[in-house]
């Protein structure tokens, strides 16, 4: 079993069946979403690294997932994603501590899979 295998299938087949529905707002969402983290003023590597910031102290587990599988892909190093937490838990407070936990034993998992 995978984490980030499940992850990717579970949020690949739930956001085809959002999509297949053909509500214009969502649809039109998801392409913004999409859009802003291309390259711009900033790089798309730096903006996934803002969104992880963001996803944080947020607090979604869900988004932290994808933006660290997104930096992931993108070549950020661990130590500049154990730096992105540090930001994150000094924003966010120590109420962003368990979802640092649980980043990352995601980030573990995609350098032990090569995701």
């Amino acid at each position: 079993m995978s984490i980030v295998k499940d992850f990717n299938d579970y949020r690949a087949r739930m956001n085809e069946k959002i999509l297949a529905q053909d509500n214009k707002v969502l649809k039109r969402f998801f392409n913004l979403d999409g859009n802003a983290y291309q390259d711009g003023a900033l790089d798309a590597k730096t903006k996934e690294l803002l969104g992880l910031v963001a996803s944080m102290v947020l607090r979604c587990d869900d988004c932290i997932r994808y933006h660290l599988g997104t930096c992931y892909e993108l070549g950020a190093t661990r130590e500049q994603i154990f730096e992105v937490f540090a930001i994150a838990n000094l924003v966010g407070g120590s109420i962003c501590i368990p979802h640092t936990r649980r980043a990352v034993e995601y980030w573990d998992a995609l350098e032990q899979e090569g995701q």
